[in-house]
């Protein structure tokens, strides 16, 4: 669904701007406005109204707790608070604008769900086909201190070689926001990190310290504190999982259809469209 922008009546002849002694007015605005984007937003603005009330009409309701729980999984996806937040904004995209999104959508999934049905050999099939998907990536945990300079990361190599206490050394010398809690970064899987840093921590064995590992951002001294081997998934295990994928794919097919018969239910009046 397309951000909406407000197209709101407006006194004519009111100024929003002024080039030297031109004024453009706030119909001047409107009329480009509309001209540009305005039938594709109130399109948008018409489907929320009728699925909001279709919603009514069916007592289907969304809660905040349900528009969290999918928030927090569209951030785990992302790889967590800060990568999601960069993705909003790289994307221009506000929290507010994605929570309604989020509401919308699991109103279409209520609406719809009811009239879908999953047999055990679609989840099967659909187990088979991406069982290597569905089971735990091989992860590590890791801590690590990051410096400017060459020289410095064997100032503090040095320290640890001699015995000092890694956590305390990366709350003295790190960089980096993770020197607050000793320069843990929790578990990763690959493709999450810059890839100087993830070949050296994967190569690492537990407690081991590596020697000074240069990425973009510095000089880094990496700690392997645990390893979780790749693990294959069962089917009971991720059951749930693949119902739920399924539903969203049948829900996707379902929908265009679905809107049309709820849309010619209901009285729509399109003034922009010069068809009605």
């Amino acid at each position: 669904m397309a951000l909406s922008i407000s197209l709101t009546a407006c006194k004519s002849g009111d100024a929003v701007a002024k080039v030297n002694d031109e004024v453009i007015t706030k119909d001047e605005l409107y009329q480009a406005l509309v001209e540009q984007n305005g039938a594709q937003v109130l399109d948008n603005m018409i489907t929320m109204k009728v699925i909001d009330q279709e919603a009514k009409k069916q007592k289907v309701t969304v809660t905040e707790e349900d528009i969290n729980k999918d928030l927090d999984a569209l951030k785990s996806s992302y790889g967590g608070e800060a990568e999601f937040n960069s993705a909003l904004q790289y994307f221009g995209y506000d929290i507010e604008d994605l929570k309604k999104d989020i509401s919308l959508n699991l109103k279409i999934k209520k609406l719809i769900e009811p009239s879908i049905t999953i047999t055990e050999d679609e989840t099967l099939e659909y187990f088979e086909e991406n069982k290597d998907s569905l089971g735990e990536e091989e992860q590590v945990r890791a801590r690590h201190i990051l410096v400017e300079t060459e020289d410095e990361a064997k100032k503090v190599k040095g320290k640890l070689d001699a015995g000092e206490d890694f956590a305390d050394l990366a709350k003295e010398y790190s960089l980096d926001d993770s020197k607050d809690s000793g320069g843990e970064l929790g578990f990763f899987s690959k493709g999450k990190m810059v890839k100087e840093f993830e070949d050296a921590a994967f190569s690492l064995d537990t407690n081991e310290i590596s020697e000074p590992v240069k990425s973009e951002f510095g000089y880094h001294i990496i700690q392997l504190e645990e390893r979780k081997d790749a693990k294959e998934a069962t089917l009971d295990e991720v059951k749930d999982q693949i119902k739920d994928a399924i539903l969203n794919n049948k829900i996707n097919e379902a929908y265009p259809a679905w809107y049309q018969e709820v849309l010619k239910e209901n009285k729509v009046e399109n003034y922009l469209n010069t068809n009605n």
